[in-house]
């Protein structure tokens, strides 16, 4: 991951040698301003069942109308992120740079989760109730796939900012980190969160698919056959 880097106070002495003799700005900025921040959030919105579309319409929906695979339930969601920046600065007159250190809060969920089983197959009947069951295996996929994101990117985002004050020239610094955060962050996350569709399509295998169609006694094989003969 290539990540944006702040321009370095080279020309007061911050580079190989800073360890070893700091200048008077940095010691302003290393010790008297708190240390950066990166925090994390998550939150799981829910779900809701729907129960009101026929399964071609769910078929539509998914661009599998081609006659070798039927939708008979559908999990519908969208990844969401946000960041909001902050943190104190201080300004050096005399280089004509600035130092802040940043406060990012990176929010992280799924949008409220819609779970749709098609009107052919009552609730409470067995064949909804298998149908629900396989969609409820696609909603666990997305709430681990949003735990694992939270990890990767608390990660990633500790790892870049290090509890040390960034630097740039002065009146740059929040434009650049939200640049960044645009640029290089945001695109990042949602490479995670788009990593979570390996998991989905391991459920939806052509096995599952045979083995939805013998559950409750071949009752779903014969109610799609059934609707298919329907004008």
């Amino acid at each position: 991951m290539r990540i944006l880097a702040f321009a370095l106070l080279t020309s007061l002495g911050i580079g190989a040698h800073a360890a070893a003799a700091r200048t008077p700005f940095q010691v302003r900025c290393e010790d008297t301003i708190s240390k950066t921040i990166s925090v994390l959030s998550t939150k799981s919105n829910g779900f809701t069942i729907n129960n009101q579309l026929p399964y071609r319409a769910l078929t539509l929906k998914t661009g599998s109308i081609d006659g070798r695979r039927e939708t008979l339930g559908l999990t519908v969601t969208r990844a969401q992120y946000s960041a909001t920046l902050g943190g104190p600065m201080l300004q050096d007159p005399a280089s004509g740079y600035e130092c802040v250190a940043p406060k990012v809060e990176v929010k992280l969920n799924y949008a409220p989760v819609l779970i749709y089983v098609g009107n052919e197959f009552a609730p409470g009947t067995c064949a909804y109730d298998v149908i629900l069951a396989h969609e409820q295996r696609h909603l666990k996929a997305y709430m681990d796939n949003l735990v694992r994101v939270e990890q990767v990117v608390r990660a990633a985002l500790e790892k870049r900012f290090d509890a040390r004050p960034l630097y740039a020239p002065s009146g740059t610094a929040q434009s650049a980190l939200q640049h960044e955060i645009n640029s290089i962050w945001f695109p990042f996350i949602k490479a995670e969160f788009d990593k979570g569709n390996v998991e989905q399509a391991k459920i939806d295998t052509p096995q599952e698919y045979a083995r939805l169609g013998d559950a409750c006694n071949g009752d779903i094989r014969r109610i799609i056959e059934q609707r298919r003969r329907r004008p």
